[in-house]
């Protein structure tokens, strides 16, 4: 069965592509999701054509089950099952039926920024306790590095690091990406405040065993988790009046939507976040001309 292919195909885009462990466990999701449907179907995979793909589709939309998806979790789907069969025909000389298999085209949505002054209300509500100390450092890492949350959740103490010149002392934060990917970035002096409040007040207190590496940790001494740095970020953002979901992604959107609202280089912002393609990162440059739209259109006299 081509299923018993399916842990040399996990391991495959683990050692040789290099994809992060949540990118494989939503390979593994999607993957199930198939054999689920030809299991429901009593379709045998070795008899599947390339026209029956489309069939798989409409289950995924609803059409045939109960297993609505929206287009972007279809489209994740589709191109999981095209990776599957793409990896048999080219390590075990299957043919390759979904090679015309298509995602559907998913509308481009803006990513949702907060205002500068709505990221200051976050990040200035008083709290003096050792977990508002640590939960306002978390919230000045996300905005100011555009980290994702998973990379803050994943550092660790020895991750920042000071250097000096005759001028001044820079900081800086390494941050492990998509697929191990490694990038430095810099850390400003809110931050940095934010950071050195959080190790001299609070870390020490939290930490229960001195071997601990991590720089986030809950009150039982542990590694923060993605959950609760996205419960943290609701919280403050609740409590600071802000209307609608906010989540750590939220930092990340006006990070880079304010650098490039202030002149940053577009290159530098790729950088920044890590991607890999300037392709992604233009994306943020379509929320900056709306804004200079809506500007033109609010203040000039001829824009009407």
């Amino acid at each position: 069965m081509a299923s018993d292919h399916l842990v040399d195909f996990f391991n495959y885009l683990s050692i040789e592509k290099g994809l992060s462990k949540n990118t494989i466990s939503s390979y593994q999701r999607d993957l199930q999701k198939y054999f689920e449907y030809l299991s429901i179907n009593s379709q045998d995979f070795a008899s599947i054509q390339a026209e029956d793909l489309n069939q798989y589709v409409a289950w995924l939309r609803g059409k045939a089950s109960a297993n609505k998806l929206g287009e972007s979790s279809i489209a994740r789907n589709v191109i999981a099952v095209r990776n599957y069969y793409k990896y048999l025909s080219k390590e075990h000389g299957k043919k390759d039926i979904a090679l015309n298999f298509h995602p559907p085209k998913i509308p481009k949505r803006l990513p949702k920024a907060l205002s500068i002054d709505q990221i200051t209300k976050i990040l200035s509500i008083a709290g003096e306790d050792l977990i508002s100390v640590r939960d306002r450092a978390l919230l000045e890492i996300l905005y100011s590095t555009g980290a994702r949350v998973t990379e803050v959740i994943n550092l660790d103490v020895s991750d920042i690091s000071s250097t000096k010149n005759e001028q001044q002392e820079f900081t800086t934060i390494k941050l492990k990406g998509k697929g191990g990917k490694e990038r430095v970035v810099p850390l400003g002096s809110y931050g940095l405040s934010a950071i050195n409040d959080y190790l001299t007040r609070s870390r020490p207190t939290l930490v229960k065993v001195s071997t601990q590496k991590a720089l986030f940790l809950n009150q039982r001494g542990g590694r923060f988790t993605r959950q609760s740095a996205w419960n943290v970020v609701a919280a403050r953002s609740a409590k600071a009046g802000l209307k609608g979901e906010v989540t750590p992604h939220s930092l990340r959107h006006s990070f880079a939507t304010h650098l490039l609202d202030g002149g940053a280089d577009i290159r530098v912002v790729q950088e920044l976040l890590g991607h890999s393609s300037v392709t992604t990162t233009q994306i943020y440059t379509l929320i900056t001309i709306d804004r200079l739209r809506e500007s033109y259109s609010s203040a000039h006299p001829r824009s009407k």
